[in-house]
Parts: structure tokens; sequence; C-alpha cells
């Protein structure tokens, strides 16, 4: 029988994550690091990203890009690579929320939505997949949201792309998950991020999502650090297409 304080080290790993520069990719990014890996984070903010590179240390590199480019995939990927080598882990964390009401959304809105949240994780996964299948191990972690389910209030376009992430989940693993890659999503509550800052600027908003809770109070940055890890190391090798809810029983109730 292995140790199973091992099941969670992922020394000598390389992980990369995308949106690292603030918010929930920034916690994933220094989780990863501390847990052995080595780590490219992703984002389009350069200070941001030398910030979390110096926090991290001689473990940790970014690549300043747009992941919604796909004319820039390619490019993109062997940047990331350059330093520690093509990634074992990928984590889709960048991710926007044009809050547009169903009769106001802009052909704008729409389309950047689809091509950061939904198309970017999969031309990137399938970019960076050829490397893992040489390997015969790899990790796909999508960022799904309390939307994948449920329909909220100017949530059309931002619900529509997780609602994909949720099938796109299943069909990664349903194709690279006979080659040792598996894919799952993480699908967070409500958690204090830049991308839900009007909703924690709202305290009565944010007390009724409290209270819709099983657990009845919002998701700390700390509460991401468990499920990720999971999912990223050996401890969930027979683990793919999953979205694993993490809102605190939110979506039970």
């Amino acid at each position: 029988m292995d140790d199973p304080r091992t099941l969670f080290d992922l020394a000598g790993r390389v992980a990369c994550v995308t949106g690292a520069s603030s918010g929930l990719g920034r916690r994933v990014a220094k989780v990863l690091a501390a847990a052995g890996a080595q780590v490219v984070g992703v984002a389009r903010r350069v200070d941001a990203l030398e910030q979390l590179c110096a926090e991290i240390g001689g473990n940790a590199s970014s690549v300043t890009g747009d992941v919604a480019d796909r004319s820039n995939t390619d490019a993109l990927v062997a940047e990331v690579s350059a330093k520690f080598g093509p990634p074992d882990i990928i984590v889709h964390a960048a991710g926007v929320n044009t809050r547009e009401a169903a009769d106001d959304v802009t052909d704008e809105g729409w389309d950047a939505t689809m091509a950061l949240n939904l198309s970017a994780p999969f031309f990137l996964s399938r970019a960076m997949v050829p490397a893992m299948k040489t390997r015969g191990w790899g990790r796909i972690v999508n960022f799904a949201s309390l939307q994948t389910t449920r329909a909220f209030p100017n949530g059309i376009a931002y619900g529509a792309t997780k609602a994909g992430i949720g099938q796109l989940t299943r069909a990664m693993a349903e194709a690279w998950s006979p080659h040792g890659i598996t894919a799952n999503a993480i699908g967070p509550g409500f958690f204090p991020t830049e991308l839900t800052q009007a909703v924690f600027d709202d305290p009565e908003r944010a007390t009724r999502n409290a209270k819709q809770t099983c657990i009845q109070r919002n998701g700390r940055m700390k509460d991401i650090d468990g499920p990720i890890l999971f999912l990223c190391s050996k401890a969930s090798d027979y683990v793919t297409g999953q979205v694993l809810m993490v809102d605190g029983g939110f979506t039970a109730k």
C-alpha cells in the first residue's frame, strides 16, 4: 500500500494556471506550488503576475497573454513550456462575467464571454494534450459555477458558458482519459474575488447567499485548497468527467 501522505504530492509536476493574476486563479497557483509543483501563471496583468512569482519563488514563472486569442494558442503554449517543460496540469481559472440582462446582451459581450469562458479551456487544453499523452498522465481542471445548473439574473451569457463547461468536461474525459488524462471541473459558490465583487459589495445580498448554503456562510479562499489539490494530484486517479461543487451546499438546497 502506498503512503497516503504522498497522494497529494506534486513534486516533479508542471502546472499551468490561467487567470493567475487574481482571485481563485491566484490562490490555485500558490496552492499547487506549495504542494511541490512548478507553476506557470498566465494572465494579462504583468505587475500582478510578477508579484505572484515573487511570493512563490523559484518554482514559479509567468506568461503574459490573452488565452481567448485562438490565433496565439500555439505560441502561448510554447512560451508556457519554455522554462519548466510542457505542463502536466492545466487549470482554467480565467473568466469573465459581463452581467448583461438578456434583453441587453451585446454581440461584443456575448462573444468575449464565450471566447474566454468556454472556447479557451478547450483549445488551450487540446494544444497541451499531446505532451500529456506522451507521458501517459495529465490533469485538466475547468472552472464551472453555480450557474452551470442554475439561472441567475443578468447571467445568460455567463451561465451558458458555465453550462457548456459541464458538458465540455465530460467530453474531454471521454476523449482523453484513456490516455491517462483526467478532466474534471470545480464549481465554486460565492467566494470574495474580483469577479464577484458586485455581490460582496451588497451586504444584504451576500448575507442572503450565505443563508442559502447548508454551511450558512460564503466561501473563504482557503476552501478551494483541498478540492483543487485533489483534482490535480494522483489522489484523483480514478475520478474524471465530474463537476465538484465547492459551494457549502448551495446547490444541495
